[in-house]
């Protein structure tokens, strides 16, 4: 793969915007606008990252999340961009491609978790689960969906992933000027495809990172053989992904220890024992051992001072120290890796058993015991499936017979008379030649689509009010 072509500047729509002599911003800087600028990118200040619907002021919602992923990913950007001129001297790579390495890096961190729908992962988990168990039950002109949707089709539903939705968003549902969205540059929509297969092509066992998850749903399949075909990436992965992978990684690893320390999930001293008992299998790891040993010394520190809260203190100044760390780890690996991942024969993340991986598996598993499995976030948990299969019935049924002949319950009608204009006007210009089993494919797309619009607390809310519930 070539920079020159990985950084392409050009947009889908095919047209560079206007600009007047005093506008004096690259690509990816208007970029950076469009997405800030966002009703979407507004929506995930209300949208889960671990705790569903809290009411606290400090815990991370998916917008402070994204802030925070967008701000390593930078970083590494720079680090990794230096490196690559100073110690690998790739002389492909030009000293201004620097600049727009952390530009797309930086609206890549802001985009990632962008069409994720509400109650976080979770809520991805319903979704899929939902469509395996009734898209066989449900029919369309007398025949099961399974008859009426090819293989790929069905495989969108049965694999749903709001990284998928991201793309599906930014390139048309985000509704500004025309059918193409924001209309964002190749190389940013490049970079936050982290799974550049089809959903037919998953393979979690293979081994290889590029077929974890899907990139792309059949409905976006023309725009991403159209990305892969001007970034000259022909199914590899962009290496920018990687790194944006690796940011996201070290934001969510970190910082759900951190808000679980807050929420009084786990104790500093409950944290510092299970660090030291994560690494009792490799007592000669020394850079585990340093940063486990860094925790304590923090503590010490805070109770020298007299500082009030010195479990408080510690934890969340050595969150701050582990990020630093990882990002250094993860800077490393690029480099290490550069060849394989410029090649895109590289199959695994950045932070692997060399490079910070061991400190960054067990904050995972640390805050999944502590945190994933609290009773608090078990109850709101079913909470939201309840929340969202009831919507996904009731909008299901109605779509089905949306926009045909069939005759649709008052009901049904004023179903789809609630979701987004712009959504519906994104279905009709995309359904306008289609065949009539890929139009009802493309009205299933615009339940998904607006489901994954709504924040917790609207999700809450409507459920609330069909059910006759006085919010």
């Amino acid at each position: 793969m070539e920079w020159e072509k990985l950084l392409c500047s050009d947009r889908i729509r095919g047209v560079k915007a206007k600009t007047n002599g005093n506008d004096l911003r690259t690509e990816f800087e208007k970029d950076y606008h469009r997405i800030i600028g966002s009703a979407s990118f507004r929506r995930l200040q209300d949208k889960t990252q671990v705790f569903p619907l809290d009411k606290s002021d400090f815990v991370r919602t998916r917008l402070t999340h994204s802030l925070e992923v967008s701000s390593f990913a930078k970083s590494m950007g720079q680090n990794i961009s230096r490196k690559i001129m100073s110690v690998i001297r790739d002389e492909s790579f030009l000293p201004e491609y620097q600049i727009d390495v952390c530009d797309i890096l930086q609206c890549a961190g802001l985009l990632h978790d962008i069409g994720n729908p509400p109650f976080g992962h979770f809520g991805e988990t319903v979704i899929r689960d939902w469509f395996v168990k009734n898209m066989p039950q449900l029919c369309f002109q007398g025949k099961p969906l399974t008859e009426c949707l090819n293989e790929q089709m069905q495989n969108d539903f049965y694999h749903f992933e709001g990284n998928t939705q991201a793309l599906r968003l930014v390139t048309k549902l985000h509704y500004l000027v025309d059918a193409h969205g924001m209309n964002l540059t190749k190389a940013l929509l490049g970079t936050i495809i982290k799974y550049p297969v089809s959903s037919l092509e998953i393979d979690k066992k293979s081994g290889d990172i590029h077929t974890k998850k899907m990139g792309y749903y059949y409905a976006e399949r023309d725009i991403f053989k159209d990305l892969q075909e001007s970034l000259g990436t022909h199914g590899r992965r962009h290496p920018l992904a990687f790194v944006l992978e690796a940011a996201d990684d070290i934001a969510y690893k970190t910082a759900d220890i951190e808000d679980a320390f807050k929420k009084g999930c786990i104790s500093y001293y409950q944290l510092l024992e299970e660090l030291r008992r994560f690494g009792e299998d490799e007592p000669e790891n020394e850079d585990y051992q340093q940063i486990v040993n860094q925790l304590e010394r923090k503590y010490n520190q805070a109770v020298e001072r007299g500082i009030q809260k010195p479990d408080a203190y510690a934890v969340q100044n050595w969150i701050v120290l582990v990020q630093g760390k990882l990002i250094f780890h993860a800077t490393d690996s690029f480099v290490e890796h550069y060849d394989e991942i410029m090649a895109g024969t590289y199959q695994k993340e950045l932070l692997t058993k060399e490079h910070g991986k061991k400190i960054a598996d067990a904050l995972g598993d640390i805050a999944y015991r502590y945190a994933f499995t609290s009773a608090p976030i078990y109850k709101l948990e079913i909470a939201a499936e309840t929340i969202l299969n009831s919507l996904l019935d009731k909008y299901v049924n109605a779509a089905i017979n949306y926009d045909t002949d069939v005759a649709m319950t008052v009901v049904q009608v004023k179903l789809m008379a609630l979701l987004s204009d712009n959504y519906k006007t994104i279905y009709q210009i995309y359904s306008k030649d289609c065949d009539e089993y890929e139009k009802l494919y493309l009205r299933l797309l615009l339940v998904t689509d607006s489901i994954c619009g709504m924040t917790d607390s609207h999700a809450k809310r409507l459920y609330q009010e069909f059910c006759g519930i006085e919010v």
